[in-house]
């Protein structure tokens, strides 16, 4: 291995455990000598890998979001469901999460958006641009559910698919504030009658 897939073999472990333990925790709670640690990293080269604590949150949400982009579109793009289907299925799975952790386990973004949107502005900002890029990945599919004739047309799909993702983004709070996935379900509920296919006559 050369340095330079070292350097990104090293970096991406550091990236991932701190993850780990930030979805756990929260970013405050975890001090990068814990990080680095678990990482086996020498504890004084993390400058070598970051600028900052707060570069390296910007960093992990950058990648965070890459990486949950891809997924999606693995989603989006599986033609043996309807793009309804998809869409049901991409909400569905984020209740799926909570379930199966008891509510503990929310996404990065989730996690990190009340505690540092108003600590961190580099970090508000990766946040802002990554769900962006979201809603504008659920708009998309929107659209071509339009376009195939399976939704109405008159609906506006940026909107609608704000709409959609602040839903579960309220539901998933709710859900990690109450130990309880009804928020979730609920929001399930009205995303299906929100998504309701066009009747044929």
């Amino acid at each position: 291995m050369d340095r330079s897939d070292q350097y990104q073999d090293t970096r991406e472990r550091i990236l991932a455990i701190g993850q780990e333990l930030i979805v756990g925790r929260g970013f405050s709670a975890i001090g990068l000598n814990e990080i680095l640690t678990r990482a086996e990293v020498p504890k004084g080269s993390f400058y070598h890998y970051f600028q900052s604590k707060e570069g390296f949150g910007v960093a992990l949400l950058e990648r965070y979001f890459d990486d949950y982009h891809a997924c999606s579109a693995l989603l989006f793009c599986n033609e043996s469901i309807s793009l309804r289907e998809r869409l049901l299925t991409y909400f569905g799975n984020w209740r799926k999460v909570a379930d199966n952790s008891q509510c503990q386990v929310m996404c990065l973004a989730i996690k990190l958006a009340a505690e540092v949107a108003d600590l961190s502005e580099p970090m508000r900002i990766a946040l802002s641009k990554g769900m962006t890029r979201i809603i504008e990945q659920i708009a998309q599919v929107l659209e071509q559910a339009q376009a195939e004739g399976s939704l109405s047309k008159q609906l506006d799909a940026a909107q609608l698919a704000e709409s959609l993702y602040g839903m579960w983004v309220g539901a998933s709070l709710l859900t990690k504030v109450n130990h309880d996935i009804k928020a979730m379900d609920l929001a399930y509920k009205q995303t299906q009658q929100m998504l309701q296919p066009l009747q044929t006559p």
